[in-house]
């Protein structure tokens, strides 16, 4: 890294400024996929809690700020995020449209970081620009960006991308390390996911910066102390079990790591070539042994082939933990209610296409180099060959994004569609039918509630949890009929 580059955190706006261009191209990508969403509703998934019924988000008086600051909302401690939908409820009341644009504009913002980054890493726009184009568009971000209650993945992310920004450097100043931390503080006080910023420093002073391992590790103490307060924290408010899918609960880390690794090519598939995407999944957790033995082989072929290549390359090394790093706390080491989901790639994306666009810069230049060269035999061979067929490949990819992200974002306008679709994705999960007739409920339609109820608790085999939550639905609907 240049000792010129970025050497106090005010130079950020430079960067910005000295990449206009294929910034606005990047914050216009993103109003245009996503704009439509400003015509949404909430969801009956978490929403009402985070906003509509929450009295948090709803006065600015002293003694509710400070509930802000010490009270968690549904199992998370996320001060900034509540803060972030209290201004939201100033502006907008509940006028649900002003926080898709927030969560539309937080989006915008992390593009244009991870165009920043990714560019400054790899020395290369194109390479930054296609990271950062896939990343605002995929159709796995549509969950992130467009529900209204992953505003803390968002404003988290945000945080993360600036402290990295200031603190994956070689020399940092003083000013770049306080800069950096405030950020890192901002992204904890969002999203626990936060707390594996330390380690991913960690791994680029010492991979990467060649800082000595005692020194690299003297770097991350406060920051990681930080961070383990947070999770300690975090941890302490998982004491409720609803909302989710609990079969894996009573399985042990062994077995839990066993379905984490077949999970996991799940995901690299999921990137590469998405298909049908869903607020849940219901991953198969038994007689999977032979998937799991060709996903350990694969991810111990891809170790082995990152180690070699970090000898030589030590960012590909990086880039390979950080992917890993970031998939750390959604793993179920610590039990969540959901085996996998698609925003928990709203960061890893990052890494891993970073990667595969370089490995295809890289392609494309042996090409060039050792059979268009030769076949032109001396004659002037043209130097937008790799940067044209490179673009047409990434506007290729581009195009079926989008297309499937534009298929997905409609599901998304109600709770009712939401899980209209779900219950044809994951029917047999007991939480999507009874999130189906809450949503018929909601708009009155008691008997047709009551009845997909009662289909569920025959066709679903809930666990007891949630068969007295049926239970108990029938019951308070039956009244109202």
């Amino acid at each position: 890294m240049h000792q010129n580059q970025l050497q106090s955190p005010w130079k950020l706006r430079q960067a910005i400024k000295s990449q206009l261009v294929p910034i606005i191209s990047l914050v216009l990508v993103v109003l245009i996929t996503f704009g439509m969403a400003i015509s949404f509703d909430f969801v009956n998934w978490d929403d009402p809690w985070y906003v509509i019924h929450n009295p948090l988000v709803k006065s600015w008086h002293p003694d509710n700020l400070q509930k802000i600051t010490t009270q968690v909302v549904t199992r998370n401690y996320a001060p900034l995020t509540v803060f972030s939908f209290l201004l939201d409820h100033t502006l907008y009341g509940l006028w649900a449209g002003g926080y898709h644009l927030t969560n539309i504009l937080l989006h915008a913002v992390n593009a244009v970081l991870v165009f920043l980054l990714v560019t400054r890493f790899t020395k290369n726009r194109l390479i930054g620009w296609a990271t950062a184009a896939v990343f605002a568009i995929h159709p796995v971000q549509v969950e992130t960006v467009v529900w209204i209650s992953s505003r803390k993945g968002l404003l988290s992310a945000t945080f993360i991308l600036a402290s990295l920004w200031y603190w994956l450097r070689k020399d940092r100043t003083l000013e770049q390390n306080t800069s950096g931390f405030l950020c890192f503080i901002g992204a904890l006080l969002s999203k626990a996911l936060a707390v594996i910023v330390p380690a991913i420093v960690f791994c680029f002073d010492y991979g990467v910066a060649k800082v000595p391992f005692r020194e690299a590790v003297k770097r991350q103490i406060f920051p990681g102390c930080c961070a383990l307060i947070l999770l300690v924290i975090t941890m302490l408010a998982q004491t409720s079990e609803l909302g989710g899918v609990r079969d894996h609960f009573g399985m042990s880390k062994l077995e839990i790591l066993s379905i984490d690794t077949v999970i996991m090519s799940k995901y690299v598939q999921m990137l590469l070539w998405p298909d049908a995407r869903s607020v849940l999944y219901d991953p198969p957790t038994s007689e999977i042994g032979g998937k799991v033995v060709i996903s350990l082989f694969c991810w111990m072929t891809a170790a082995i082939l990152f180690i070699r290549m970090g000898k030589r390359q030590p960012l590909i090394l990086f880039a390979g933990c950080t992917f890993l790093l970031l998939l750390l706390p959604v793993l179920n080491l610590f039990p969540i209610t959901t085996l996998m989901n698609d925003r928990y790639l709203y960061l890893p994306c990052i890494p891993f296409f970073a990667l595969v666009f370089s490995a295809l810069v890289h392609i494309l230049e042996s090409i060039k180099q050792h059979v268009i060269v030769p076949m032109l035999r001396g004659k002037q061979s043209s130097g937008y060959l790799v940067p044209t067929v490179f673009g047409v490949i990434i506007l290729a990819l581009l195009s079926r994004y989008s297309l499937l992200t534009e298929r997905y974002l409609y599901v998304w306008k109600d709770g009712l569609s939401l899980w209209q679709y779900t219950s044809q994705q994951v029917p047999q999960l007991p939480v999507v039918q009874i999130q189906l007739a809450n949503s018929y409920h909601s708009q009155g339609e008691h008997a047709r509630a009551v009845e997909i109820i009662k289909q569920a608790i025959q066709d679903t085999s809930p666990d007891e949890l949630d068969r007295q939550r049926m239970q108990q639905k029938i019951e308070d609907w039956q009244r109202l009929k």
